[in-house]
């Protein structure tokens, strides 16, 4: 069986990562999003995936033409055209498939468990996957009747079940000639869920998380780090209480590791480091000199060497932590933290949130930054700056100081 790989995606609510990567290939224990969900496809039986791009295209085919024989899946690519929307993405891979097929969201991370249940239960043109959730105001909400959809809300104010659609999807080649009598929603897309009522629903049990928001991030990364196996390496004069994966040319140096850490390729953890898990630190970086890293995610080429505090953060590629810098998680009101993102302000569900911060951010010795603030891309923040508010790329960030001198008597 084929899958149908949606992937073409600007991520908007995921900025500022996604302002210089393709929303799939965020980084989350050590491998894109997108490769996570390759191998549950995999294990789930799937053997040949058409991944559907257009965002940032050309990051995603390089990557995953090396990894095609590593995964064990024919990949065949296809980009989007300029009409958007899920319905649209599938259309895309239309000339590619001739029977039953998965179409799957490229932002989501599942367990295989789940893909499997949807196919082994598929009946009738369209089968999706459902599983109760939390916050069900978040998701697009289903109502079954007999097995059958019978309601679709999309994140509803006051959602009448608890039934979240998993945008993974069991299909008839059929569905591509539903598909194209579909009509333009209110956001001008065509969206599968317009097919939904009527479909059978196979609920699940397993994990998943939809990767909306950044910090969606860190809970992905908790499930993914829990299950996997420890990989030791070169580690001198430290203390583990927990478990560790190390990649080659890894390196721990008179530090602390506590709980599931990952650590990339020729990165190294100290000396005097503390490293609190669930974390993931990615290739080529150093992370020492008493500096802490807690619950957070470093893409690859971070330099945090002296006396700063990580927390629960989501940091980006190729950014320096100059002495002292602070990434502050918690309230002194003790409040769940809320994020001002470019669809408004939004309840992250979490206490404890530190900084979302984009690629080749500079900080100065020093500097701090308040619970859930985004910083953009390419921006310096200079030294002795509190930041208070989201930073847009390419910003310089600096406080005018007036230097008194008095005179002693």
């Amino acid at each position: 069986m084929k899958a149908v790989v949606m992937a073409a995606g600007d991520g908007k609510r995921m900025r500022p990562l996604t302002e210089t990567r393709p929303k799939v290939m965020l980084p989350v224990a050590g491998k894109p999003i997108l490769e996570h969900l390759l191998i549950a496809l995999k294990s789930a039986g799937i053997d040949e995936t058409v991944i559907i791009v257009r965002h940032k295209k050309d990051r995603i085919v390089e990557y995953f033409e090396k990894k095609e024989s590593e995964l064990g899946l024919k990949i065949i690519f296809v980009e989007q055209g300029s009409e958007t929307g899920t319905a649209s993405a599938i259309l895309a891979a239309e000339k590619e498939i001739s029977d039953s097929f998965v179409a799957i969201a490229g932002d989501i991370i599942t367990d295989s468990e789940n893909i499997s249940k949807v196919v082994k239960e598929h009946k009738g043109t369209i089968t999706l996957g459902v599983k109760k959730v939390k916050n069900p105001h978040e998701y697009g909400i289903v109502e079954i009747t007999d097995g059958k959809v019978s309601l679709f809300q999309e994140k509803p104010k006051n959602p009448k079940t608890e039934l979240a659609n998993l945008s993974i999807y069991c299909m008839e080649s059929s569905v591509f000639d539903e598909i194209k009598k579909l009509k333009k929603t209110e956001r001008e897309e065509y969206e599968i869920v317009d097919l939904f009522i009527g479909a059978k629903a196979v609920e699940v049990e397993g994990y998943w998380q939809d990767v909306g928001y950044p910090w969606h991030l860190l809970d992905a990364n908790k499930h993914l780090l829990s299950k996997m196996e420890a990989k030791s390496g070169d580690i001198e004069n430290s203390t583990i209480d927990g478990k560790v994966i190390m990649e080659k040319g890894a390196k721990i140096i008179n530090s602390y590791i506590e709980g599931d850490v990952y650590i990339g390729e020729n990165s190294v953890v100290g000396p005097n480091a503390y490293i609190r898990g669930p974390s993931a630190i990615g290739k080529n970086c150093h992370v020492g000199g008493a500096t802490t890293v807690k619950e957070s995610i470093l893409f690859d080429g971070i330099n945090a060497k002296h006396l700063s505090y990580i927390g629960d953060s989501v940091v980006g590629e190729n950014v320096n932590f100059g002495s002292g810098t602070q990434l502050a998680n918690f309230r002194f009101d003790s409040k769940v933290i809320n994020v001002l993102t470019q669809r408004g302000w939004v309840n992250s569900g979490r206490r404890k949130l530190g900084a979302i911060i984009g690629d080749d951010v500079k900080f100065g010795v020093l500097s701090a930054v308040m619970p859930g603030k985004l910083i953009g891309p390419g921006s310096w923040v200079h030294s002795g700056v509190v930041v208070n508010k989201n930073v847009p790329p390419k910003s310089d960030v600096y406080v005018r100081q007036e230097l008194v001198l008095g005179k002693l008597e």
